[in-house]
Parts: C-alpha cells; structure tokens; sequence
C-alpha cells in the first residue's frame, strides 16, 4: 500500500542551524499519526516540508508515492498539494462569516454553490456550529473559532489534514472536548492526518501511531504499547514517563 506522506531521510539547515539530521516517517492511508516531540525539535518544519513551503536540502518528500520535493527543489508547488492545515494560530479571515471561512477553498476549486452550500451546512452541524454560520470571527468563543479552523480543513476533503499545535493554550476541559471532536471526525471520514505537539497525553490520545522526533529525526516509531514496552532510549522513556497513564486510553 503507498504511504499517503513519505518523508525519506530529510536533511535540512536553517542558515548554520541543522535543524533536520536525517529524518524519515510515513502516513499511511487513514492512519493519525501523532509526532511528539519538544520544542524545537524540528516538528513544524516538517509540516512546512510537507506543505511545500520549503524544500529539503538532501531527502525527498513523496505524496501518495510521487515525488512532491527533494534535494533542495519543490516539485510540486503547495496549491497543487490536496492538503489541508490546522495552525496554532488558526489563520482565520477575521472579514469573512463562519461559512465564509468554510468557502473559501471550495470557491478556489470551482465547487458549484449549491454543493458547496450543502457540504458547509453539513460541516457546520458536525462540528457543533449550526446557526453560527453568519457570524465573524471576533464574535465566536476561542473554543468556536478552533471549531471553525477544524471545519474549514475538512471541508475540502483532503488527502490528508495537518494539524501543528492546535490546541496550545487551552483550558484542559476544552482541549479534551476538542480533542475528541478531531479524534472523532478523522475516524468517521477515514482521513489521515499528521497531528503535530510537544504533549505527549495529546499525543496518545489522537494517534494510531507515535513519532518521537528529537534533534532533527525520528527516534522512534510505533503504537503506544510498542514504545512503552520497549523505549528507545531515555530520551523516549523521559517523554512519556510523566503521564499518570491511569487516566489515558490508547486509541
């Protein structure tokens, strides 16, 4: 089966600073992978590399099998990637209306109205945002505005959703509830997705499979009971040791 996201031995500096030493990882088709991992590790520009923002200096990037970036060129351009992202930031138009939001990739793509009316009502009551459509930003919750970033990714129905620190500095009720929401909707629509943060308990949660990355590569890979049983190194069993895993449930 090909990989939906293939990262093969990636090499990257960011001016004198290795930044990726050699990092490798695979999304496969429907699976959450969840890359954990600290600050500074190098997990967003992984999101970048696969994005096409930037290319890798040696390694390649592949989508479902093609080659998409590699050895210092970008192959395929991001508007020509079926990606969708979720930023900590959110990236919200503050000018459009929830449904605004919401079209605004599938007008790009040329969806005729009344579809893309439909799929956006449809979207809307799936995340909990029915009869908010024509609302802005500004007078949406922060909870509601995270809801609407998650609707507006899986509107367009992509071949895979990255999210890169979605739920950083949220109360712990709303991250579980949002968290859930995700887990939820990626399983109910078979996407796959990278799910980017520093939390391991976020981490465990949403993923079917777990990417420690530490100085720039992947130190390992595999479900949670794998890499309890087994941790690769102290680094690993350092990153995980902190859960009180009486209150975590593998996916």
């Amino acid at each position: 089966m090909t990989s939906v996201i293939a990262l093969e031995d990636v090499w990257l500096k960011l001016g004198a600073t290795p930044v990726l030493s050699g990092l490798s990882l695979t999304l496969e088709p429907g699976e959450v992978l969840a890359l954990l991992g600290p600050s500074g590790a190098g997990k967003t520009t992984v999101v970048r590399l696969i994005l096409g923002f930037i290319a890798p200096e040696r390694g390649s990037v592949r989508l479902n099998g093609a080659v998409a970036s590699a050895d210092g060129r970008v192959l395929q351009l991001p508007e020509e990637r079926n990606l969708a992202v979720v930023l900590q930031e959110l990236a919200l138009w503050p000018h459009l209306t929830v449904a605004g939001n919401l079209a605004f990739g599938l007008e790009a793509r040329g969806m005729p109205r009344a579809v893309r009316e439909a799929r956006i009502a449809d979207m809307t009551r799936r995340v909990g945002l029915a009869g908010k459509e024509d609302r802005r930003p500004a007078h949406l919750s922060g909870g509601e505005r995270q809801r609407v970033a998650i609707a507006r990714a899986l509107v367009l129905d992509p071949q895979a959703v990255l999210f890169d620190e979605p739920l950083t500095n949220l109360d712990v009720s709303l991250k579980r509830e949002l968290l859930a929401l995700v887990h939820g909707l990626l399983k109910e629509r078979g996407v796959s997705a990278l799910y980017v943060t520093h939390e391991p308990r976020e981490a465990v949660y949403v993923g079917d499979r777990i990417a420690v990355v530490g100085d720039g590569r992947v130190v390992q890979t595999g479900t949670l009971d794998a890499i309890r049983a087994s941790p690769a190194n102290e680094f690993v069993r350092r990153l995980l040791n902190d859960l009180d895993w009486s209150g975590v449930a593998a996916t």
